[in-house]
């Protein structure tokens, strides 16, 4: 995501750096160039002017400080305005004090709204709360199949009354239901149209009006750049929502509507949907995504999702095997599978700061190398995995006959996992601290190229 406007502000930096300070001709090339980037990437005009003037202010205001160069105090104040024009901080939901808490979902057909319902009520599964689907979608063919089928992948409950085509009364009866069994959150799927129109705004008012919702989201699909803010502006006029979801924005190499949404509805972006899969939810943070746009990555994002695939007592396994310099081939599969819970290894690359975004963009990244590497460890013997130095000439070719692969790529895996296992034995040997090893155990470890 964002790889254009990425690739821009890099393109900036290279021009800033080497000044000897920030003066009104450098400011100005500078917030030109900046200007130009945030059109390019769709963002709202009147967004990128107020931004533009923000930065140059600051700039040009007497905050230079003589510690830094002035690249470094450029790159802090596009930092800060970022966050700033995204939401400066981070908003959850609101939960009621009184069970249930009533979530209404709303948004244009085809934005991604019934996935992310059901996304969202996975997403409050890991937070440990109880949630029930309502299918109120009533029009769209197959709808209620689609959350049925979704609820059923995640193991939440899908409320609906077969037959009834009537939102408002399905919506009533499914909060009736969720307080009587005792649920912690339920979330109300309603139709979408093509475009929008007066019966679905009436209908979505009506049911707000009805059961009272304690969170409206709209959500709307971020590769639509302008088109979902000016969709998100007219739902908010008629209805007044509490915060936006961006979906498909792993899609969106721009980034309009994420940097213009907020300054337009004056509305948090709550969550972002960054994939398929049912677990490709995740809150958004202004200053962590601000870091990943300006190619500072996004470390606490990274960490967050491999604590989510590893449990704490897994982590001490391989914090002890660490230790011990006992860390085989096994244990290297398991991170490997670990690797591909989070996610596709462009996407994990894009969180690591210093990584170049158009290097991502260019680059021929296979994730199906990870099953090559899995076939041939699955291939060794108990004793080749634990000990990889017995692997002689014939060994190597009958794990390459074994795995569909050759013995090149069997040679180039053993060379990688044995200079790995020196530098955990360095690791090992006191070379390393305890809070780095605990950071490594924590991690998955990815093959090195």
């Amino acid at each position: 995501m964002f790889e254009e406007l990425s690739s821009k502000f890099e393109g900036l930096y290279r021009k800033i750096r080497g000044q000897a300070r920030l003066s009104e001709d450098n400011v100005n090339e500078a917030v030109r160039d900046v200007r130009r980037a945030l059109l390019d990437a769709d963002v709202n005009y009147k967004v990128a002017k107020k931004f533009i003037d923000d930065v140059q202010a600051r700039a040009l205001g007497g905050e230079v400080l003589k510690s830094v160069s002035p690249e470094q105090q450029f790159i802090k104040i596009l930092y800060d305005e970022l966050v700033m024009m995204m939401g400066g901080a981070a908003e959850d939901i609101s939960y009621s004090a009184e069970l249930p808490t009533i979530v209404m979902v709303c948004g244009l057909q085809g934005s991604g709204k019934t996935t992310f319902t059901a996304k969202f009520a996975n997403h409050l599964k890991s937070k440990n709360k109880k949630a029930m689907l309502v299918a109120g979608d009533i029009y769209r063919p197959a709808a209620i199949e689609q959350l049925q089928l979704l609820g059923k992948q995640i193991d939440v409950p899908v409320f609906t009354i077969e037959g009834l085509k009537n939102a408002v009364k399905i919506a009533e009866e499914g909060v009736r239901e969720a307080r009587a069994k005792g649920f912690d959150v339920v979330i109300i799927d309603t139709a979408g149209r093509l475009s929008i129109d007066e019966v679905m705004m009436k209908e979505v008012a009506d049911i707000k009006s009805s059961v009272k919702p304690h969170e409206i989201l709209f959500v709307c699909d971020a590769m639509t750049g302008q088109d979902a803010v000016t969709t998100a502006k007219a739902f908010h006029d008629q209805l007044a929502f509490d915060g936006v979801v961006l979906t498909k924005l792993d899609g969106d190499a721009r980034g309009g509507a994420a940097l213009s949404i907020r300054s337009i509805v004056d509305e948090p972006i709550k969550f972002v949907s960054t994939g398929e899969k049912l677990d490709a939810l995740e809150q958004f943070y202004p200053d962590r995504m601000a870091s990943r746009i300006l190619g500072m990555g996004d470390i606490v994002t990274l960490v967050e999702k491999a604590q989510s695939q590893i449990t704490e007592e897994d982590a001490k396994k391989v914090e002890e095997k660490l230790r011990k310099n006992e860390f085989t081939l096994d244990d290297f599969r398991d991170q490997l599978q670990q690797i591909k819970k989070m996610g596709s290894i462009k996407d994990l690359l894009g969180y690591i700061p210093g990584v170049n975004a158009a290097a991502i963009k260019d680059a021929n990244i296979d994730d199906n190398a990870f099953s090559r590497i899995e076939a041939i460890i699955t291939s060794m013997t108990k004793e080749e995995r634990r000990v990889p130095q017995v692997l002689n000439a014939s060994r190597r070719e009958r794990i390459a006959m074994g795995s569909g692969t050759n013995v090149t790529e069997v040679n180039k895996l053993v060379k990688q996992f044995t200079e790995m296992q020196k530098m955990m034995k360095r690791f090992s040997h006191g070379k390393i601290s305890k809070q780095m090893r605990d950071m490594m155990a924590k991690m998955p470890i990815a093959p090195t190229e």
